[in-house]
């Protein structure tokens, strides 16, 4: 894989991604423009990721029968065209509609890095994963810095329109560059969903990583939805290009994912893990601190 495909494969997963986060620094401002309570404003990124999660279960399997870059291409324009009903709500219903569908189809993210790790040499796997990752964490934390200054530029619904013309130039850029690539594991549909089951249920270490992945990113949604409400409150009283910087602070973290990549390939994955793991449970108790205002 040339440096170039490495790179528009990174920067397509966090493009698709960014869509399911773009919300959580503008909820109390689309509150207030749609009328929505503050429940009903964080129904949306309850719905964005159960779209995603769905996407997940029922649409990247597809990526062993379809060919993978007709797949990944079709995601793309779907994400684009569901960000656009996003753009152009009138109300809560259409917002959460379009909001679950574009996490739906987000998952082409999911099907990039798949597409990545099998162009990969297998020496070179761990880094290549690492390095689209990397693209797919920027998405998602820089996806809120992007969110807050274009809110206060042009309002909330600014953010979706761009994310929405930028998917339509990824899927031609996607089509031109990505190598067709088609594995075939001899399943029908339904078929191939079960056996994903089956191999959740005979594989602990699937299970065991499936836990853990559930449980960061379980705490990473709580965080980041609670933060809007809390930093535009009276507490601290930010604006909303101020809460999207917040995400600057991740997007130096999300920088190890291709460090982790690197050191996976070392036999280091367990030791990564756990040091991960630990630091992330320190985190919690300065975060304590700042809920209260400090």
């Amino acid at each position: 894989m040339g440096r170039g495909l490495l790179l528009l494969m990174s920067v397509a997963t966090g493009l698709s991604v960014a869509g399911n986060y773009f919300a959580q620094p503008l909820l109390d401002v689309m509150g207030q423009d749609l009328r929505l309570s503050a429940g009903t404003a964080a129904l949306v990124v309850t719905v964005a990721q159960t779209g995603y999660g769905l996407g997940l279960l029922l649409l990247v399997p597809l990526g062993d029968l379809l060919e993978r870059r007709r797949l990944a291409v079709a995601l793309t324009l779907a994400t684009a065209v569901f960000l656009t009903v996003t753009a152009s709500a009138p109300n809560a219903a259409l917002l959460l509609t379009g909001t679950a569908l574009t996490g739906l189809t987000s998952v082409m993210a999911q099907v990039v890095v798949g597409y990545a790790a099998t162009l990969a040499a297998p020496a070179e796997r761990g880094r290549t994963i690492g390095t689209v990752m990397t693209g797919l964490l920027l998405g998602i934390l820089l996806a809120r810095t992007a969110a807050g200054l274009l809110a206060e530029l042009g309002g909330w619904r600014t953010v979706y329109w761009v994310n929405a013309a930028l998917m339509l130039l990824m899927a031609v850029l996607l089509r031109l560059r990505l190598p067709a690539l088609r594995t075939t594991v001899g399943l029908r549909y339904p078929a191939l969903l079960r056996s994903t089951l089956a191999l959740f249920a005979r594989e602990p270490v699937l299970r065991w990583r499936a836990a853990l992945g559930a449980l960061c990113f379980a705490g990473f949604s709580v965080l980041w939805t609670a933060l809007a409400f809390l930093m535009s409150g009276p507490a601290y009283g930010w604006q909303e290009s101020a809460i999207g910087l917040l995400g600057l602070v991740g997007a130096a973290g999300s920088l190890s994912a291709s460090v982790a990549g690197r050191l996976a390939d070392r036999g280091l994955a367990h030791r990564v893990t756990g040091g991960a793991a630990l630091l992330l449970l320190g985190s919690w108790g300065l975060l304590a601190a700042g809920g209260a205002g400090g």
